[in-house]
């Protein structure tokens, strides 16, 4: 494919529009950017800032066969990409003069995206963390199921809400501050929580949704402190937000994991859940300052 094949666009229902017929049979691998594309459509251009974020297609005979996005100043995300069209977009990227300081999405993409910015502008990727993305098959409650409740967070909660938000955040290795001043800024804030309470009303998991977008929703994040773990919380509290997720009438219900963490990955294919692909993270260091934007 040919870099001019890539087209770039601000306009979020323009590019909904024509990538639809490529993003609608494949929804779970782009869960994310429909999150993003939801909230510029409700919110308005200016939800992640003053500077909109791009989103991209990749052309063929007037179909869309591809697509990314990406947050001012953030990472690029890229998803069902073969190596080649990675290649195509690297690219691209370079001839617009944009400086990336990294590239997240499915291993095999991005991996070829890396590999082809380090030829093209010197930079030397670095892999971070890895993460599984997986998607509801048949939920599958845990047995024994721990005994408690779900309980749907409210404002009363939001100090314990940011301080387990920190933990889950240093897990995961995500640079991100989570505090009254910063909430309304994060990834975190749009989203919907569920505490799972043992019999006396103590919270001993957390587990959050995002809004259903295309009849998916998107569990995210499950947290359980490191001194509860262990006991089914996590498992209880996920299997809360899926229930509520199809009754509300969910018809994908995806989540992602820590590749790196067995147990819950494990734990997570149990309940039901059906792995789709590996997502990787590259972080790039450049030996100069790289031109452009």
């Amino acid at each position: 494919m040919r870099p001019d094949d890539w087209h770039l666009t601000h306009d979020v229902d323009d590019f909904l529009v024509r990538a639809e017929g490529f993003l609608r049979p494949r929804l779970a691998l782009h869960t994310t950017l429909l999150t993003v594309a939801d909230k510029l459509q409700t919110r308005g251009a200016d939800a992640y800032g003053d500077e909109a974020p791009a989103f991209g297609r990749l052309e063929r005979a007037g179909e869309t066969i591809g697509t990314f996005h990406r947050l001012a100043g953030g990472r690029l995300f890229i998803a069902a990409l073969s190596p080649e069209h990675a290649e195509s977009l690297a690219l691209r990227m370079k001839g617009l003069g944009h400086s990336l300081p990294g590239v997240t999405g499915d291993h095999n993409a991005v991996t070829a995206f890396a590999e082809a910015w380090q030829r093209l502008t010197g930079a030397t990727p670095t892999l971070g963390i890895r993460l599984g993305l997986y998607r509801l098959g048949t939920l599958t409650p845990v047995d024994p199921f721990p005994q408690g409740r779900g309980r749907l967070l409210g404002e009363q909660d939001r100090e314990q809400l940011m301080s387990w938000l920190r933990g889950f955040a240093t897990d995961v290795q995500e640079d991100v501050t989570i505090d009254a001043d910063s909430w309304a800024s994060t990834r975190f804030a749009d989203k919907r929580y569920t505490f799972w309470e043992t019999p006396d009303g103590t919270p001993v998991s957390l587990a959050g949704s995002t809004s259903m977008v295309s009849h998916m929703v998107r569990v995210d994040p499950v947290y359980t402190p490191a001194h509860l773990r262990g006991r089914g919380y996590g498992g209880a509290v996920t299997v809360e937000v899926t229930r509520a997720a199809l009754a509300a009438g969910a018809t994908d219900v995806v989540l992602f994991t820590n590749a790196a963490n067995p147990t819950s990955n494990a734990l997570y294919q149990r309940l039901g859940y059906e792995p789709v692909t590996n997502i990787s993270v590259y972080d790039f260091a450049y030996p100069t300052d790289p031109e452009g934007s």
